[in-house]
């Protein structure tokens, strides 16, 4: 049977229909309005703490383990080094104290000693004898801190020279000027024996002696710093070394040996002319002397620091 005319059929689906009663795009608006009108529950998150302020200028620097050594300035006399070292005044041994920031003070002393034992240079039977030893105070001045060095300072103490004790072979000849001698056989008649002489150089003339010498290095490090390797050059104003001879025994003017004398004798002829040949002939050799007047200065240490206070 038809249905009655003038009545629409119901559009919406029957309530067992599988069709969703309504679309999904209107529940997507509903969710957003719902979100933009609730209220912010979300928990915002401390700022970063802001940056310290930089240390002023001059303050301590407590916060490193070690202060730059740039800014690094030692008390007086907290601060020693000893050390060693092989130079031109023989085996050195120093210290060295922090007086301040630009100067240190140094204590030296040096010595070296050596016996050659007998040998023979033209026709002498030679047994020579270094003996050295020598003390010395400096005062280290550092420019503008730096590891450039000017020392000043004196050899308060200077026994340095050479030594030496000859003999001539009998029968042997020696020509101190122009004049030839031999040197006397034994004879127990006579009481002749060959010319025997001791020699001294001494390297000493001045007593105290000023020091003047510049360097390269500090001998305390201005740091924690240990070691230290200073080198250092420079002059002693020691004066110019003098020499002296003493000799014993006989010479002779003939080879046959007739004409003999002992001289030490001031009344025999022959040993009054051989004494002022040998006296010549030392003048000479100490002209030559008096041209070198200072003594010089060169050594490279090792050094060990450490505080003391």
């Amino acid at each position: 049977m038809s249905e009655p005319s003038g009545v629409m059929a119901d559009s919406h689906p029957a309530p067992n229909s599988d069709s969703p009663p309504f679309s999904s795009s209107s529940i997507e608006v509903n969710s957003m309005s719902e979100a933009l009108s609730a209220p912010a529950n979300i928990a915002v998150a401390d700022p970063l703490p802001s940056a310290p302020e930089p240390a002023a200028a001059g303050a301590a620097y407590d916060h490193y383990e070690v202060a730059p050594s740039a800014n690094w300035h030692q008390i007086p006399f907290s601060r020693i080094g000893i050390g060693a070292d092989v130079n031109f005044l023989g085996i050195g041994i120093k210290s060295a104290i922090v007086l301040n920031h630009y100067f240190d003070a140094r204590l030296m002393g040096n010595f070296f000693f050596l016996d050659t034992g007998r040998f023979e240079v033209e026709s002498f039977n030679v047994d020579a004898n270094v003996h050295f030893a020598s003390g010395a105070a400096s005062l280290d001045f550092y420019p503008l801190g730096s590891v450039f060095r000017v020392s000043p300072g004196v050899l308060f103490y200077n026994g340095n020279k050479l030594s030496g004790t000859l003999e001539l072979a009998p029968g042997q000849s020696f020509t101190p000027e122009n004049q030839i001698y031999y040197s006397a056989y034994p004879n127990a008649t006579t009481g002749a024996t060959p010319l025997r002489g001791t020699g001294v150089l001494a390297l000493n003339t001045n007593k105290p002696a000023f020091t003047i010498a510049g360097g390269f290095g500090k001998y305390i490090p201005r740091s924690n710093r240990h070691w230290s390797f200073p080198s250092e050059f420079g002059v002693a104003f020691t004066g110019p070394s003098k020499i002296k001879i003493d000799t014993s025994g006989w010479v002779c003017t003939d080879e046959a040996q007739t004409q003999c004398a002992n001289v030490g004798n001031p009344n025999s002829q022959v040993g009054q002319d051989f004494n002022a040949d040998l006296q010549s002939r030392v003048d000479k050799y100490q002209k030559d002397l008096n041209k070198v007047t200072v003594y010089p200065l060169f050594s490279y240490s090792v050094m060990y620091s450490f505080n003391i206070r």
